[in-house]
């Protein structure tokens, strides 16, 4: 070990890339949440548009941080091949994975008898809890202490109930 860090080290691969990096997940998450509430808040949608509308920006979003991370953290040290453009995709997938619990719940929510406002808060709900899951999941797989893992939930939650309480203050 030199102690170098990625950026220090020419070809290597940043920490926050290894499997039990969460952060694309949270982040995601909290894009889906803030997806749902904005088409939410301009009044009756049909669910097909919600679906489509938190697919797309996540795969947007997606795409977005594939490019920063090629050509923007990782030109001066790795040259953006075959292997590490598919690294990097694969490293950003969370993002986009983290719209498909939310949209999932939209598409199921006639099934629960839910009309468009139902399924917004559905989906809000489910984004939410995804962000919650996703933090703590990553404090608890980084080896941080039971609280630090409730810690990193609770940040996670108010800045859920954040974009809750946007939604509600979007409709008064």
């Amino acid at each position: 070990m030199t102690g170098q860090t990625s950026a220090e080290s020419p070809g290597a691969a940043p920490a926050a890339a290894g499997r039990g990096d969460y952060t694309g997940a949270v982040y995601g998450s909290l894009l889906a949440a803030s997806v749902v509430v904005g088409a939410g808040s301009l009044g009756s949608f049909p669910r097909l548009e919600l679906v489509l509308l938190l697919l797309c920006t996540g795969v947007v979003f997606w795409a977005a941080h594939v490019f920063a991370r090629l050509f923007g953290e990782r030109i001066a040290y790795v040259s953006p091949n075959g292997h590490e453009i598919r690294r990097v995709c694969l490293a950003e997938r969370p993002i986009l994975e983290a719209a498909v619990p939310p949209a999932v719940a939209v598409a199921v929510s006639p099934l629960l008898g839910l009309g468009p406002e139902g399924a917004v808060w559905l989906a809000l709900g489910v984004a939410v809890a995804g962000q919650v899951g996703w933090a703590a999941a990553a404090a608890f797989r980084a080896g941080a202490s039971w609280r630090i893992v409730l810690a990193a939930g609770a940040v996670n939650l108010v800045l859920g109930l954040l974009i809750v309480a946007f939604k509600v203050a979007l409709k008064l």
